[in-house]
């Protein structure tokens, strides 16, 4: 029996994740330990605990910096509450939160300037929906999915506008936003799509291995919204069954057994190195042929916090 494996192309990191931990790393370098993390730079296990290891402190609030300590936002972006928070605590900050979250605050303080009522799209208690939704709290109300969309009211439907989390499931945000639109037939869709490229991409990409394989494994920690969409994708569209991992070693055997085509992708905040170690645990049980995949190419990078290339240039 031949066993192979479907491995997705683009998949792992995004630009907007290597820019934030590149935005750590060379911290650490420029300025020594220790360097403050304001949440997880990016939500993945191995990720933080690697950065840990070279001297980053991650805390949840700003309160848990020293008093003129640095301090590094995460790519999920604040709300400018804690911008004041680090200004009164005398922190220096890094802000690398990635660029197209911060399109979606700039879009969020724009409507609500000309005083929309926001329907922002997304899951409750996630960090970027805690910033998105700080820019405007008096504005913004959180639709968390299609079946959610019944218990929202607006002020006036003929100015309400949609926004949404940028790691979503692009076929549920459709549901979604149809959804609104059939109660608010006025919905105003924001200037572009908010969903990331790199989320769409990775979703396309799982969706074509998952048509040809039984089996779909997402590398991924359980906090990465855009990794677990990537599994639920899987499912939709033709995998019997998708399973999300941090490493190799968290493979059921029983999963493996009667299937002849593995699916192997990565969120967008997994470096490769864990997919390589998947890809080694799956030879490991005769799935030694690999074919990867490619549905998309990506070039987008983005440059690094503004603070830290000033203080690089004149190092």
């Amino acid at each position: 029996m031949t066993r192979r494996v479907l491995l997705a192309k683009p998949r792992g990191y995004c630009a907007g994740v290597d820019r934030a931990v590149q935005t750590v790393e060379l911290a650490l370098e420029r300025y020594g330990a220790p360097i403050y993390v304001r949440k997880q730079i990016v939500h993945n296990v191995h990720v933080v605990k690697t950065l840990e290891e070279r001297g980053a402190i991650f805390v949840d609030e700003t309160e848990e910096v020293p008093e003129g300590a640095i301090v590094v936002f995460s790519a999920h972006g604040v709300a400018p509450v804690v911008h004041d928070e680090a200004a009164g605590l005398s922190l220096r900050t890094i802000d690398a939160t990635c660029p197209l979250v911060t399109k979606v605050h700039k879009e969020a303080r724009r409507f609500a300037s000309d005083d929309y009522d926001i329907l922002l799209i997304g899951h409750e208690g996630h960090e970027e929906v805690i910033g998105t939704s700080g820019e405007a709290p008096e504005h913004v109300q959180l639709v968390d999915g299609p079946d959610d969309v019944a218990r929202i009211t607006v002020r006036d439907p003929e100015k309400v506008v949609w926004l949404s989390q940028t790691t979503l499931s692009v076929d549920e945000t459709t549901a979604t936003v149809e959804a609104l639109r059939a109660r608010f037939p006025k919905l105003i869709d924001p200037p572009s799509d908010d969903i990331c490229y790199a989320t769409q991409n990775r979703q396309v990409a799982v969706k074509e291995i998952a048509a040809r394989s039984e089996l779909v494994i997402v590398v991924g920690s359980q906090n990465s919204s855009n990794s677990k969409r990537l599994v639920e994708v899987a499912k939709d569209h033709g995998a019997d069954a998708s399973y999300l991992v941090d490493y190799a070693d968290q493979i059921d055997p029983a999963w493996l057994e009667g299937v002849t085509t593995v699916g192997v992708t990565s969120g967008a905040s997994v470096p490769e190195e864990l997919v390589d170690g998947v890809l080694r645990h799956l030879a490991a049980h005769g799935f030694d042929t690999v074919e990867e995949v490619e549905s998309v190419r990506e070039r987008m990078v983005f440059a690094l916090p503004h603070e830290l290339r000033r203080d690089l240039r004149s190092a």
